[in-house]
């Protein structure tokens, strides 16, 4: 069975989330397409909220949207 592509905004996202949550400065965007640009800083702004919200490690697993999958 074939794996198919995740949207390329939720991958974005995704590692917004998971630089704010460690910390990271938001200049550290890996792009300039205006899209996803937002949807980095959106996940990072996330991430950096629930960083000051103590949420770190195993605390922040049920938050991490890498981990999160869709099945029931």
């Amino acid at each position: 069975m074939k794996r198919q592509k995740r949207d390329r905004a939720n991958r974005v996202y995704t590692r917004g989330y998971q630089a704010g949550l460690a910390g990271q400065s938001r200049e550290k965007c890996p792009t300039q397409q205006e899209d996803l640009r937002t949807s980095w800083l959106s996940g990072w702004r996330e991430g950096r909220e629930d960083m000051w919200s103590g949420m770190r490690g195993v605390s922040a697993i049920h938050k991490n949207p890498a981990v999160i999958t869709g099945n029931s």
